[in-house]
């Protein structure tokens, strides 16, 4: 008889198990109020979309698409792709559905599992997962403040720190031209030196020149020209509008010229958020403006700006500031003797209806049930036997201070809600 096969996580996926899966728990919690309180919607658009929704919107000559997306015919011929970001779906979405109708600005979020085929390292994943924001409707600099205030008041929520907001404006379609033709004469010597996707880039758009993590192509940008140099007087008064409403809400930030976009669809404001607690992988968070997504998609002229935050680097930085308890039983029913433990089982009902967390003992000696509800970290243990039925009274014990005694079994529950409910 050959030996069982044993099957492994696919290279670049993990498995969320306890107790990393709390952390991520909380994340999840505390996004939600925070965006309630903003009033952003929550929406779930699927995991899979056609490919000419991402080969639009991201650009068919970006790394993204042409490198790293996982894209594959359905049965009827269809070319699907895993979607790679979340933007994209929400937009389709949002014309789709003609959310466009209702009152500006709307605000949605939404959080979930994304795909791309890259080189697995700390804190980026084949399957990673994101909680983003978008909101539609709205050109004014005070909607690009409120965001990033939205984003900071999540992170400090969280209990995280030492963490770095940046921000840029890319201009609009009428000064980014003038920008890359000012790039492209800069770099125009620099040409072999370039790595060949660099190279690729020059002739695209230079502006992905400036995002290559190439180490030789880092330090070929340096003193290429500025962004803000060549904006045109719109995208000024719009970038030096946001500044100064970050200020009024004592948002610290700094003025990163090469915070550039990748992606097709951004226009003016862009902004990070980065730390440097991860390595090489500094940004936690990432976003900007899109004005002209919506339109492209089919829908009206709409103004947008949104961004993502990625769980894994997120929880790794919650994890590593202690900022992510690890919840443990708030009670355990030991029972011994076949009578003893079925009343210990109704008994843990009747806890569990109450909202706590209840462990059973189910079998073994007390000394075995006992050593399993301090591995679990259990705050109250009740023991229960011939002996307590017969009085009438159970025996408790507080694991976390070492106090015990007994209570009547009729008042158990008050006892328990006095000492364990607020």
């Amino acid at each position: 008889m050959s030996a069982p096969q044993r099957y492994n996580a696919l290279k670049g996926v993990q498995d969320i198990l306890p107790p990393d899966i709390y952390a991520w728990q909380k994340v999840e919690s505390v996004a939600k109020k925070i965006f309630w309180s903003y009033g952003f919607q929550e929406i779930k658009p699927p995991i899979i979309e056609s490919t000419a929704l991402f080969t639009r919107s991201i650009g068919e000559m970006t790394d993204i698409v042409e490198k790293e997306m996982y894209t594959f015919p359905d049965r009827a011929g269809r070319s699907i792709t895993l979607r790679p970001e979340g933007t994209a779906p929400v937009v389709r979405a949002y014309v789709e559905h003609h959310l466009h109708m209702l009152p500006p600005p709307q605000k949605f979020f939404y959080s979930g599992p994304m795909f791309r085929y890259e080189r697995p390292q700390k804190g980026r994943f084949r399957q990673f997962y994101q909680i983003g924001a978008e909101a539609f409707g709205v050109s004014a600099a005070e909607l690009d403040a409120e965001i990033i205030s939205l984003l900071k008041a999540l992170l400090e929520t969280l209990g995280l720190r030492e963490l770095k907001f940046e921000v840029n404006s890319i201009g609009c379609e009428k000064c980014r031209p003038s920008y890359r033709n000012a790039l492209r004469e800069f770099f125009s010597a620099r040409l072999d030196a370039l790595c060949p996707d660099c190279k690729r880039r020059y002739e695209l758009n230079p502006l992905r020149i400036l995002d290559c993590k190439v180490d030789r192509c880092i330090e070929m940008r340096t003193g290429a020209p500025t962004v803000t140099d060549f904006l045109c007087d719109e995208c000024r008064a719009h970038f030096e509008g946001v500044r100064s409403l970050l200020q009024l809400l004592n948002i610290p930030h700094v003025i990163t010229p090469g915070l550039v976009r990748g992606l097709d669809y951004y226009t003016r404001t862009t902004f990070e958020v980065t730390t440097e607690h991860l390595g090489s992988q500094k940004a936690v968070a990432a976003g900007g403006r899109y004005d002209r997504l919506v339109e492209e998609f089919g829908g009206p002229s709409t103004p947008a700006i949104g961004f993502a935050l990625g769980m894994e680097r997120l929880t790794t930085l919650l994890k590593d500031a202690g900022g992510a308890a690890v919840p443990s039983p708030q009670v355990f029913v030991a029972g011994i003797g076949t009578k003893a433990v079925r009343e210990g089982l109704v008994m843990a009902e009747r806890f569990r209806a109450m909202g706590l967390w209840v462990e059973a003992g189910y079998e073994g000696s007390l000394r075995s049930q006992l050593r399993r509800a301090d591995k679990l970290a259990s705050h109250y243990v009740f023991i229960i036997g011939d002996d307590e039925l017969l009085s009438g009274k159970i025996q408790w014990k507080n694991l976390r201070n070492g106090s015990q005694g007994e209570v009547e079994i009729t008042r158990v529950e008050e006892f328990v809600s006095s000492c364990l409910l607020p």
